[in-house]
């Protein structure tokens, strides 16, 4: 299953993030977590050092498109692939249990359990004249060619606000969660992504954060109704965890622990939409080669398109 988290700026979604893939570790499943945010922390708030950070997809988008690119004669050449290019036959699957190059290379482990997957940040080749989604475009290629199957988990830190929106990659879950504070910043960002999503069958479940009291339960849920799952309370544990001093699970108060089960089980009720996943991929790949990328390649990128591909790990002898 894959799941995003998303929210305004401060909102708490990178620690959220890092303590729900703990949380799903700690089960015993198996999980990647992602870090496409511009500013890269999740892997601090899993508890890893910079040295120990994993090669930067976004910086190697050029070897990641030639392996998934595999034998898939509609791929003319990795230049030609953009982030939209949707698997076909001959294409280079991917699985999480699997030690394929991808994860070899790009997915080191945290103390914690989960793998670690990072976009990387700006360097200073990027500054003012490359937009962030062209890394992110690395998570979104990675995402159209993975095959999760149940009890195996993906947890993607978005970029914060409305900045979700500027490719496909929001349509590549099962479920996002939108991480709200009980204020009417955080309730708009949740108006603007409801809006966006619902045009595209996109589940959106608000999580709430940094709650006090009944006061900001009952503001949360006069705001965004049926759709607030659960509330998070202040925790003095993760303002240790933030502040760099030792934290595990089991210093999470108790309600909090209870709201992590209540995530993943509502993530583990979401049906596998394998052919919405095809569909949209398709329809993202036309609509980006309308608008830039069949001038940016200098090739028709609809011929990319397999029709007789069916994205699910029933077909994954396409690959083959």
């Amino acid at each position: 299953m894959r799941v995003a988290f998303v929210g305004k700026g401060g909102s708490g979604k990178t620690t959220l993030s890092a303590l729900f893939a703990r949380y799903v570790a700690s089960q015993g499943a198996p999980v990647v977590a992602i870090d496409a945010d511009i500013n890269q922390h999740l892997g601090m708030a899993l508890g890893m050092d910079e040295a120990e950070l994993p090669l930067p997809m976004g910086a190697h988008l050029t070897e990641i498109k030639e392996y998934l690119r595999g034998g898939n004669p509609r791929i003319s050449s990795a230049a030609a692939m953009v982030k939209t290019t949707p698997p076909g036959r001959g294409s280079r699957l991917l699985r999480l249990a699997e030690a394929d190059p991808i994860h070899t290379r790009f997915a080191a482990p945290t103390p914690h359990g989960p793998r670690l997957m990072v976009t990387g940040p700006f360097d200073e080749d990027d500054l003012g004249v490359a937009c962030y989604h062209s890394k992110v475009g690395a998570v979104e290629l990675y995402l159209n060619h993975l095959l999760d199957e149940a009890g195996e988990y993906v947890v993607v830190d978005m970029t914060a606000g409305a900045d979700s929106f500027a490719s496909g990659l929001f349509t590549r879950f099962d479920l996002t969660f939108l991480v709200a504070e009980p204020t009417r910043q955080g309730v708009g960002v949740y108006r603007q992504y409801r809006d966006y999503a619902a045009d595209y069958e996109v589940p959106v479940a608000v999580v709430g954060n940094k709650v006090h009291g009944e006061g900001d339960v009952a503001f949360l849920r006069e705001q965004v109704g049926d759709d607030l799952l659960v509330c998070l309370e202040h925790s003095a544990a993760v303002r240790a965890m933030e502040q760099g001093r030792p934290f595990a699970l089991a210093d999470l108060e108790p309600a909090n622990v209870r709201a992590l089960r209540v995530l993943l089980a509502h993530l583990n009720g979401q049906r596998k939409d394998w052919a919405r996943f095809g569909r949209q991929a398709a329809q993202f790949h036309l609509r980006n080669a309308e608008a830039w990328a069949n001038r940016a390649t200098g090739e028709d990128l609809a011929a990319q398109i397999d029709p007789d591909f069916v994205f699910g790990p029933t077909r994954v002898f396409l690959s083959r």
